[in-house]
Formats: structure tokens, sequence, C-alpha cells
């Protein structure tokens, strides 16, 4: 299966932008951990519509004039990670939410860490907003684009009192 991809220069470094059928796909991190999501071969596609749209939608949110997405989404996955990254959608914007409250939200409160790893497996980051999702304690935890990216993020959404650098 082919994907189209298009890179993206962000405040959170450079961005893999990917879709599949006209709808996007994935968004995968300078910094990816290989294998983390699993995607058939990659063509550049930089004229491509829905990557060109992704950035556009991007290029505003980190501007701060965006506070939600109107992409089509393609997530690949098992059901139950479908599941939860249906799930991060739901999470407002400036909000965060424990893998606790996310596996209660999904009817399954047993699901901890099956939640979180399926968060860790989020194809689709900033869009999908697996960085609202932080530890019961109130403590940022691991994230594919690494903890100063999620730091940066939910700053950038006033979200928690991380400061804006990266």
């Amino acid at each position: 299966m082919t994907y189209q991809f298009k890179l993206m220069p962000s405040p959170v470094g450079e961005l893999t932008l990917v879709a599949r059928n006209g709808k996007l796909s994935a968004i995968l991190w300078e910094v990816e951990r290989a294998n983390r999501v699993r995607l058939g071969q990659l063509v550049e596609a930089n004229d491509s519509l829905i990557l060109l749209e992704t950035q556009r939608q991007l290029t505003q949110y980190f501007a701060g004039t965006r506070n939600q997405f109107e992409l089509e989404l393609d997530f690949a996955g098992t059901d139950f990670q479908k599941q939860v990254w249906r799930a991060l959608l739901t999470i407002p914007f400036g909000e965060t939410r424990s893998y606790s409250q996310i596996a209660q939200q999904i009817g399954n409160p047993k699901a901890v860490r099956a939640v979180g790893a399926a968060n860790g497996r989020n194809p689709i980051s900033i869009i999908a907003p697996c960085h609202r999702v932080i530890g019961a304690s109130g403590s940022l935890t691991g994230f594919a684009g690494g903890l100063q990216a999620k730091q940066y993020l939910l700053a950038l959404e006033g979200a928690g009192q991380a400061e804006l650098a990266f």
C-alpha cells in the first residue's frame, strides 16, 4: 500500500504529514521511533490536497488561530486502538485527561495500560491530541515527539503550567 507524504517545518521540529486515499493517515515526528507507526511505501507528494490542507490547519494551530481541526482521518490500527484514538478526538482544546479517564470513557476502566500503549501508537499526533493525555498525578508522561514537544503543545493550548519553549 502506497502513502503520500509531505514534510512540514514546525515549532516542534520537522513533521512528516502522511495521507492515503485523500485522508490524513499520520503525522510523524523528526525523532520518530522506528515502527511506532506502520505504514507502507511513502512517496513524496507536495501537491496533495489533503496534505496541503493539513499543513494549512497546523500552521494556524501553531500560530494560535485554530483550536479545532477539520480533516478526514484514516486511522490504521486494531479496533481497540481506534476506539482509544477516537476518544482522544473528544478531549477539548486546552484540557487534559488521564489514561484512567480515557479507559473509563471507552467503557473499559481496567484497560489503563492498554490505553497507554494505544496512545503511544497514535499515528495522527497533534490532530488526535495524544499530547493531552497525562499521568494520573498530573505529570507529563511519554510522548512520541518527546516530552519537550508535549510541554510545548500543552503550553500553546494553555493547559497546565508548561512554558512555551522548544
